[in-house]
């Protein structure tokens, strides 16, 4: 099932637009949509789309410690989001805010050799060892600044403890930790008609699909630890999301079915993610954006983290279907 704006759409074709004044003309005992459909077929049978290839185009924002996000497109275009992502800040969003960070940048709340992080000063807090003659009443701490700068390091006495020190894992933190350790591949996208293959014609159906695969739409699990606590994800795609270019959006529940032009369908609707067909001529700008579900557990407790990846820009060219009569 796939629905467009949060309605189904069924997979059958889209009904004929009303009838105008003039009929309905036919060739050879053809109607016009079933001229159009074939039309279609002889079309991407003599330039059928390339099977798509390795090429990356520019870097996309991802998750600390996610450098691979690149986006993806068998003919590359724009990168970004052109509306297709409306997720938790998207497009490629890495969820809720962390608790630990310095200029915008994620940080762990606990590190090894610094100790805990302070979000008002910047700094982390150990308590030095062994411990100096310190004022009655205060403790000496090695304070390293600017978010863990081994450069702006420096010993300082303490009536109380800083804020956030001595305690114990997060674990929506190590969550996130395990997230940095792996990959969500923002989608490959294709669809049929495209512009660098051929035009389509207006009221014909699009088909959209999207690369297979775990690092696409999962499962992808990892684990990350701390001081004795282990917090386990698992990844997935619960929906894609394309976005068409003229306003209207599409919802697939999976990846939707490659398009071959000499296969039994040709012509026909996508059986599992497609659109019913530009209603103008034009050209547009098509875009995916996959939305990824990112669920942790341990320590008791469980939660999630919201995700998105958007595909590189896809142009279609419709042009107006012109028929023939005598």
């Amino acid at each position: 099932m796939l629905t467009r704006e949060g309605k189904p759409v069924p997979t059958h074709a889209a009904p004929p637009p009303a009838a105008s004044a003039d009929p309905i003309h036919s060739v050879g005992g053809l109607s016009r949509r079933a001229l159009a459909g074939l039309l279609l077929a002889v079309l991407v049978a003599v330039v059928a789309p390339p099977t798509p290839g390795q090429a990356a185009g520019p870097g996309v924002e991802c998750p600390p410690g996610q450098n691979d996000c690149s986006v993806w497109d068998d003919d590359p275009g724009t990168p970004g989001d052109p509306g297709g992502g409306d997720g938790p800040g998207s497009p490629n969003s890495p969820g809720a805010t962390p608790k630990c960070q310095w200029e915008g940048k994620p940080l762990p709340c606990y590190n090894e050799f610094l100790g805990w992080f302070d979000n008002n000063s910047g700094c982390y807090y150990k308590v030095a060892e062994p411990q100096p003659e310190a004022p009655e009443g205060q403790v000496w701490y090695i304070r390293t600044c600017n978010g863990g700068d081994l450069g702006d390091q420096s010993m300082v006495p303490l009536d109380e403890p800083p804020p956030g020190f001595g305690t114990p894992p997060d674990p929506e933190e190590l969550a996130r930790r395990a997230l940095a350790s792996i990959s969500l591949l923002p989608p490959r996208a294709s669809v049929a008609p495209r512009r660098s293959v051929g035009p389509g014609l207006v009221g014909l159906p699009v088909w959209m699909w999207a690369s297979t695969g775990r690092p696409y739409f999962g499962p992808l699990t990892a684990s990350a630890s701390d001081r004795g606590l282990t917090v386990s994800i698992t990844a997935k795609v619960e929906r894609i999301v394309w976005n068409m270019g003229n306003g209207k959006k599409v919802t697939c529940t999976g990846p939707g079915t490659p398009y071959k032009a000499t296969g039994p369908k040709a012509g026909k609707p996508s059986p599992t993610c497609g659109y019913d067909g530009y209603p103008k001529a034009g050209t547009y700008r098509v875009s995916a954006t996959t939305f990824w579900n990112v669920h942790w557990e341990g320590g008791g407790r469980d939660g999630n983290i919201p995700q998105t990846r958007t595909s590189g820009v896809i142009d279609i060219q419709i042009n107006e279907l012109q028929v023939v009569t005598r």
